[in-house]
């Protein structure tokens, strides 16, 4: 018999998981992994993920690499491997072993995505594996004296073929191999193939699953979100997946996620669940702030309710909440609401009232609460309002410290001064707001 906590815990983690199947349904991700991956024990449970968002209607396009078994079949062989800033250089002698690697791991890729026996997770699925001469590439060329023969750079991505293959249900695997005009083969580096590939898709998401791809501080502790700017300060220049990322992120890619892909389930945690696994690099703000609409009342709720039982915000009823929603602003994050706050004006009076200002535990002490505050004031200001007012009864301090100041009943606008509630005996405090909108002499 299960265990009734785990029962428990796995029905908070699907429930929990739902905005994100909804917010991923229909993307476009584009995963690369090493040849690393491919050989350790656990690849199969990545091909069961990858089957799983597969089938959450997730569009899929595969990058894997080939590193570590083209160099067990250039040894076998007798021939050295050659690397000059990173990069193989790719002659006449190692490029048949290069074909023969990149096929192998291709083909037992293929393989594990075709599976579906009964009482496995890859159980019932229909798996389409799409591929081709989908890349184009060009010669490397000789740089700084050094010619690299076989090894080229991405010139073209036949993105439209790929987005078919894509709308008709099918994975899309990318090998790291190109195809000039002319019928010549080039090797490429992953994750060059996989960024090149996200733009040119423009892709919602490139992730990379590294050996220690996700970042973190001097401390050792992980850095869940940074801007390609503070990625360039925070990151090793030398890790080629970063740099990569960077640019992938500079040329449209919103989103790039840097995973360790020796955690097992680093893809299923990054993608559903709100603190995830690695290290995003985002261009625009991983939050999103917009005007609440009613499909956002239930989020609402979810946030708000731990504050109304602790006492700190004021009972609402859904049917409440319905009415007034257009007063709020609300805190997106990957579909989810972490944050709210509402605006009431009074214009008669030249107040506004600041109400149901919640963030939610996990992302408190990250300014989110500040910006919101910010967010509400100037909407206040652009309705030529005065004074904010404020009614609190456990975060006095927290508004003092934002220019709050203490003020009287009376000063509230008769509406809210007839609705004041003895036995909460909130504290009232007040704000002057700047005045953006002179008068005309």
């Amino acid at each position: 018999m299960a265990d009734p906590s785990d029962s428990g815990q796995f029905v908070h983690w699907f429930r929990h998981s739902s905005p994100y199947i909804n917010a991923h349904r229909g993307r476009c991700f584009v995963i690369a992994f090493g040849g690393e991956a491919v050989a350790a024990d656990n690849f199969h449970h990545l091909i069961h993920d990858l089957s799983l968002l597969n089938s959450l209607g997730v569009k899929l396009v595969l990058v894997h690499g080939a590193r570590p078994q083209i160099d067990a079949r250039l040894r076998s062989a007798g021939i050295s491997s050659r690397h000059v800033q990173g990069l193989r250089i790719t002659d006449d002698a190692s490029l048949p072993e290069v074909k023969a690697a990149v096929g192998t791991v291709r083909m037992d890729i293929e393989a594990l995505l075709s599976m579906g026996l009964a009482n496995s997770p890859m159980a019932g699925a229909r798996i389409r594996v799409a591929g081709g001469n989908l890349v184009t590439a060009r010669p490397l060329g000789v740089v700084e004296g050094v010619d690299f023969c076989h090894t080229g750079e991405v010139r073209r991505i036949d993105s439209a073929a790929i987005r078919r293959q894509l709308d008709d249900g099918a994975i899309v695997l990318l090998s790291p191999i190109g195809y000039s005009p002319t019928g010549e083969i080039f090797n490429l580096r992953m994750e060059e193939l996989a960024a090149a590939t996200a733009v040119q898709l423009r892709a919602d998401k490139l992730i990379y699953l590294g050996e220690t791809a996700a970042l973190r501080d001097r401390d050792g502790r992980l850095i869940p979100h940074l801007t390609p700017a503070e990625a360039e300060t925070r990151g090793d220049p030398q890790q080629v997946f970063l740099t990569c990322a960077l640019q992938a992120c500079r040329q449209g890619v919103r989103r790039v996620h840097l995973l360790d892909r020796q955690r097992d389930d680093a893809l299923l945690l990054e993608l559903f669940s709100r603190n995830g696994s690695g290290t995003l690099i985002s261009a625009d703000s991983y939050d999103t702030v917009r005007q609440a609409s009613i499909e956002d009342v239930g989020g609402i709720l979810e946030l708000i309710e731990p504050l109304e039982r602790q006492g700190i915000l004021v009972r609402r009823s859904r049917e409440r909440l319905e009415m007034e929603i257009d007063h709020f602003t609300v805190m997106e994050r990957d579909g989810m609401i972490v944050a709210c706050a509402a605006l009431y004006p009074f214009p008669s009076e030249s107040l506004g009232e600041l109400a149901c200002l919640a963030v939610h535990p996990d992302y408190r002490r990250e300014g989110r609460g500040d910006r919101l505050l910010q967010i509400i004031q100037q909407q206040a200001i652009q309705l030529r309002l005065q004074r904010l007012f404020v009614l609190t009864s456990r975060t006095a301090h927290w508004f003092r410290e934002r220019g709050f100041e203490p003020g009287e009943l009376d000063a509230l606008p008769v509406q809210k001064k007839n609705l004041y509630n003895y036995q909460r005996r909130s504290k009232v405090f007040m704000k002057t707001l700047p005045n953006e909108h002179p008068q005309p002499a």
